[in-house]
């Protein structure tokens, strides 16, 4: 398996800046640019289209929390994350409620496609707005959320780096925090779908 933080010359760790993560692709894409051997023979051109092509996935991986620890945790544990679906008890309602918002939305927006007349689609515009107004809120409940996460992964890569604790109890955490990453994102884009949706 490779090491995207090798690519970067970042040590493995559940933390990393973004935006000098963001500068090091910057920095590696210009030198390494399958531009820059136009000229050169077909496997020379392949080999930098490849490369590139690496960068580019190692970078993609590296910049989100979740598929950074994703990564991590394989490296670490020689093994993918367990992928287990059970939703943590203090965030069913949160997860019910998603779900519920969704669903409405989604009968709305099925049943104000049925709808032709103009002079019908102004109301449907304006239940539509409440709409993305409930599921505005959720998306924030969840972002908020999700910024905890970031915060408690800073803390634990502070630990992970100094030594502090145990690399054991740290990686169990970090599959735990693996898994909440997943459930908001999921939350995040559903709710952002429908929002995108209901605008129209």
């Amino acid at each position: 398996m490779t090491d995207y933080f090798a690519f970067f010359d970042e040590p493995r760790r559940p933390w990393l800046d973004a935006e000098i993560l963001k500068q090091k692709f910057l920095t590696l894409s210009a030198a390494i640019h399958p531009d820059r051997v136009h000229n050169l023979g077909e496997a020379e051109r392949a080999s930098a289209q490849a490369r590139y092509t690496e960068l580019n996935a190692a970078y993609n991986c590296l910049r989100e929390p979740k598929e950074r620890l994703h990564h991590l945790l394989e490296l670490e544990l020689g093994a993918l994350p367990k992928d287990i679906q059970r939703i943590p008890s203090d965030l069913m309602d949160l997860s019910l409620e998603v779900g519920k918002g969704c669903r409405e939305a989604d009968a709305f927006l099925a049943e104000k496609a049925k709808v032709t007349s103009p002079l019908l689609l102004v109301t449907f515009f304006e239940r539509g707005q409440v709409f993305a107004d409930e599921l505005q809120a959720l998306r924030q409940r969840v972002s908020s959320l999700n910024e905890h996460l970031t915060a408690e992964l800073q803390q634990i890569d502070a630990a992970w780096q100094s030594g502090a604790a145990s690399r054991a109890v740290l990686l169990q955490r970090l599959e735990e925090l693996y898994r909440l990453f997943s459930y908001f994102a999921r939350w995040m884009a559903q709710t952002q779908e429908r929002i995108v949706r209901l605008s129209f």
